[in-house]
């Protein structure tokens, strides 16, 4: 099967470059599945999952948020926050969570509710990721 150069950044650096049979992830629009020679699209990523297949095995990498951009033969996500699977601190994520989720239910604190609730689901999403590199 053919594949297409898939490449994963942030503010930071790269994250990831490789070649991929299929890249399946999350836009503001619903869910998008990628092959070789798709047409040119660009779109807005959710917090979520990037599954990247090859040869029957598939990675997977938590983004938070960023832009999808695809042509024939690249697709590019540039992402504020990305880690691979094997890269999450899973202690650290479930310390963020937890915090997020105690911010969401103290009704007295003054506190962003939206900015509380993009932490959570950072968590969340960083959390999903990390069970799939056990």
């Amino acid at each position: 099967m053919s594949t297409v150069t898939t490449s994963i950044v942030t503010p930071d650096g790269p994250v990831l470059e490789a070649d991929y049979e299929m890249v399946s992830c999350t836009a503001e629009n619903g869910e998008l599945g990628i092959l070789p020679g798709h047409i040119p699209l660009v779109a807005p990523l959710k917090v979520s999952s990037v599954r990247l297949q090859i040869k029957g095995r598939t990675d997977y990498v938590a983004v938070s948020g960023g832009f999808l951009e695809v042509r024939p033969d690249r697709i590019t996500i540039l992402a504020q926050t990305a880690e691979s699977a094997a890269d999450i601190d899973v202690d650290r994520a479930e310390q963020a969570k937890k915090r997020a989720e105690k911010r969401l239910q103290d009704k007295q604190a003054n506190l962003d509710q939206i900015r509380a609730e993009q932490a959570l689901n950072r968590a969340i999403n960083r959390l999903e990721v990390a069970s799939h590199s056990r």
